[in-house]
């Protein structure tokens, strides 16, 4: 199973948009509208800065410097896991799916970001995009990414599918041949998983594991045997 980070598993807290505000009005840069700042969470960050926010290229590093400064002394502390959902990730561990985490948020932060929330024990690995964030603009979206978690762990499963709040994740997924199982309390417009081909989508956590669940005995693959 291939889960995205925020707005899936973890809830900001407002400290992705909130931060994002005050980097871009500490640098006298205009700050988009609430909607257009939600629109932010789930590509990569520069992407976001650029063609949502406006800033100029020149202006890039600064910002993105200012915002993950704030992000690491505050916003990771103030983020939380969903309701229930460390409880569908122990249920799905004891059950012997592998676990990994494809996030378009550099990995080294990812990395940290699960280790502070307490989830990161709970995966088999994690895959976001590269450290230098100039260098996560040229990403073909989450493609690379997930990609990169399947062949990590090629060889020891027979079918996978991602979990995740924004379309993507569903592109991402579709690119990989694999389903994507979107989750209702992310980042996404309204029918915005369903228009972009979602497999289903669910609204609690407990809709996840039953969909999940579902998804394993469709593609009539063993515990064991899942991604």
């Amino acid at each position: 199973m291939l889960f995205d980070l925020d707005g899936t598993l973890v809830d900001p807290a407002g400290s992705i948009t909130g931060g994002i505000s005050a980097a871009l009005a500490a640098g006298g840069l205009p700050v988009p509208a609430a909607g257009d700042l939600e629109r932010m969470v789930g590509p990569a960050l520069v992407v976001s800065l650029r063609d949502i926010a406006g800033v100029p290229e020149e202006r890039l590093a600064e910002v993105i410097a200012r915002y993950r400064a704030g992000y690491q002394s505050e916003g990771m502390a103030q983020s939380r896991p969903y309701p229930g959902i460390r409880s569908v990730l122990e249920q799905l561990r004891a059950s012997g799916y592998l676990l990994a985490v494809a996030t378009q948020k550099p990995e080294p932060l990812a990395v940290e970001l699960l280790r502070v929330q307490g989830l990161l024990d709970l995966f088999d690995s994690v895959h976001g995009s590269p450290a230098d964030e100039q260098a996560a603009a040229g990403l073909d979206g989450k493609r690379t990414i997930i990609r990169a978690a399947l062949i990590r762990h090629a060889g020891t499963f027979d079918s996978a599918v991602m979990v995740g709040d924004r379309m993507h994740d569903v592109h991402g997924a579709a690119d990989n041949a694999l389903d994507c199982i979107g989750v209702a309390w992310g980042f996404a417009g309204a029918g915005e998983l369903e228009a972009e081909g979602a497999a289903a989508v669910v609204h609690s956590a407990g809709e996840l594991l039953t969909e999940l669940e579902r998804f394993r005995a469709q593609e009539g693959a063993c515990a064991h045997g899942s991604l």
